[in-house]
């Protein structure tokens, strides 16, 4: 929708494209880290390290694909500027929303005190927030 109100209607195909390789690399990002990640969970038994962990995988992986749709967007930028406006957009919308489902929906991360849930259950729950008060403990030791 985006695309067509800045006027960049004709380049769908190829945005599209794009930010669909920037998924598959997600994804095989992820899978590449899963064994250190699974070394890590063997290692190290805290849930708030664990959390950390895997906020630092994920890190790994979307700044792995941001690098990638940077680089395929050069193409459609070269042709027409307003496609820099875009990749900032696409890149924004999916930092802030890939980081709120991904602690929404934690199909992998649990804690062991805690029975198995898929979806969390506390209301108004944020990444950001909880990411914030990690680091914050980690920092102080508390």
């Amino acid at each position: 929708m985006a695309n067509y109100l800045l006027g960049l209607g004709a380049d769908l195909k190829a945005a599209f494209r794009i930010l669909l390789s920037c998924q598959c690399i997600v994804a095989i990002t992820l899978a590449s880290l899963a064994p250190l990640t699974t070394l890590w969970y063997f290692s190290v038994r805290e849930y708030k390290l664990a959390l950390l962990v895997n906020a630092a995988v994920f890190l790994l992986a979307s700044l792995a694909s941001q690098y990638s749709m940077r680089h395929a967007y050069r193409k459609l930028s070269n042709r027409d500027s307003r496609h820099s406006i875009m990749l900032r957009v696409w890149i924004l919308i999916y930092s802030f929303v890939g980081i709120q489902l991904a602690w929404v929906l934690r199909p992998f991360v649990g804690s062991p005190d805690e029975p198995v849930q898929f979806v969390r259950t506390e209301q108004l729950s944020n990444a950001y927030i909880r990411i914030a008060e990690l680091l914050w403990s980690a920092i102080t030791g508390s």
